[in-house]
């Protein structure tokens, strides 16, 4: 996307880089207030509401992140298009706008349908503000170090998980009921709202910038100077027919299914194990801690290693740590937790990362749209499926088994990933 003749030519070569880190800081906030409030934290309130609507199954209620993320893939194309063309600022300030009206309207829900009908909204909350806005903002500000960027603000998924669920759970040990403590988080995206609204640029160029790591010759030629990353890789269609596009979102899909099914059914199945409903809720911060651990650390060794090797030592590790859910019991299922969460934590990282690396920026937009709508779908249902195997058998092993089977999958994928631009 251009932005003026007269802004390209005073382009600064010596500019600083602060902006550029506060860039990265506002996508990590980005993801903790999106992904946090909506994939993580409300499942602290999961027992509360199940015991306010008892004619409610487990399945029932996880139906709500299948329609969320259902929709979220369905439409993720056609924002994807938006990204493309309008860029990340406008669509951020709308998405907290949306979450913060649908949080308050969930405090006062009477019904199932109502709770279904604001986890449609969710699903424009995490396009306008979610993962794929967050990935291409700080994409646009680093060519160098783009890996270790793009690991510290999807830290912000993790820390949303770490930090939203026992702060919600600890609102309901003090005697807040659910509808108020729904009704006092709707105050919380007001922090990304206003992070947007002032300090957000699209583009380096915007704020007479370049990209980190961008050449600073003088003496180039002016054309290959232009500063905006956007224009740079291979054309929508031309990366739609590589096996390495199809590897990538066959493996997100499979992977979302993982984790999203986990991740929403943790405190309940630690419920079960024999946990009180406090103590439930910090096992998602054994989970997203060391993800977030591992999301930083990952970001660091892909901007030194090349190739596939770390792609399938992640996966291998989570794979093995799931089986180990099979036979985790009170005592030891914190430490199968913890290393599902690390291995996750960098995997994530690194699949955004090839996702962005392998085929340029120039139709990121709609390249992570279209993965969006696998991954999204995949999440859905295995938020809902998980919850309704609980219903059928009385136990996630089943669940389990599966993750097992569908990360064993994506392992044997990453053979078909490749570098094209």
């Amino acid at each position: 996307m251009n932005t003026g003749s007269a802004q390209e030519n005073t382009i600064s070569p010596n500019s600083g880089h602060f902006m550029h880190w506060v860039i990265v800081f506002i996508a990590m906030m980005c993801l903790l207030v999106s992904n946090g409030m909506i994939i993580t934290g409300i499942t602290a309130f999961d027992s509360a509401m199940l015991a306010e609507f008892p004619d409610w199954s487990r399945g029932d209620l996880k139906l709500r992140g299948l329609i969320t993320l259902a929709l979220t893939g369905i439409l993720a194309p056609f924002v994807g298009i938006l990204i493309d063309k309008i860029g990340v600022k406008l669509l951020m300030i709308v998405g907290a706008l949306v979450l913060s009206a649908s949080y308050y309207a969930y405090g006062n829900i009477t019904n199932i349908s109502q709770l279904y009908m604001i986890h449609a909204a969710f699903s424009v909350v995490l396009l306008a503000c979610g993962l794929n806005v967050a990935v291409i903002l700080v994409s646009n500000w680093f060519v160098k170090l783009r890996g270790t960027a793009i690991g510290i603000a999807v830290v912000g998924t993790s820390l949303g998980g770490a930090l939203l669920a026992p702060l919600f759970s600890s609102w309901l040990a003090s005697g807040m009921n659910w509808r108020e403590a729904y009704q006092l988080a709707a105050v919380i995206p007001s922090v990304l709202f206003l992070l947007a609204l002032f300090l957000v640029k699209n583009r380096p160029t915007d704020c007479n910038r370049k990209p980190f790591g961008f050449s600073n010759d003088v003496n180039a030629d002016a054309e290959s100077q232009e500063a905006d990353l956007s224009q740079h890789g291979l054309e929508y269609i031309d990366a739609i027919k590589t096996r390495s596009f199809w590897a990538i979102a066959f493996i997100a899909m499979f992977t979302f299914y993982t984790i999203m099914g986990f991740q929403a059914n943790l405190i309940l199945h630690l419920m079960d194990l024999g946990f009180d409903a406090q103590t439930a809720a910090t096992g998602l911060s054994a989970l997203f801690v060391p993800a977030l651990i591992g999301k930083f650390l990952f970001g660091l060794i892909a901007d030194k290693i090349q190739g596939r090797r770390v792609l399938y030592f992640n996966l291998t590790a989570m794979l093995l740590s799931l089986i180990a859910m099979l036979f985790a019991d009170k005592d030891n299922v914190m430490f199968a937790i913890m290393g599902i969460g690390f291995m996750w934590g960098g995997f994530y990282t690194l699949l955004q990362l090839n996702a962005v690396n392998n085929f340029g920026l120039k139709a990121s937009g709609k390249l992570l749209g279209t993965i969006t709508v696998l991954d999204a779908i995949g999440g859905g249902l295995g938020i809902w499926s998980t919850g309704a195997i609980y219903d059928a058998y009385g136990s996630y092993d089943n669940s389990f088994i599966i993750f097992s089977v569908l990360v064993a999958i994506s392992v044997v994928l990453i053979s078909q990933i490749k570098k094209h631009v």
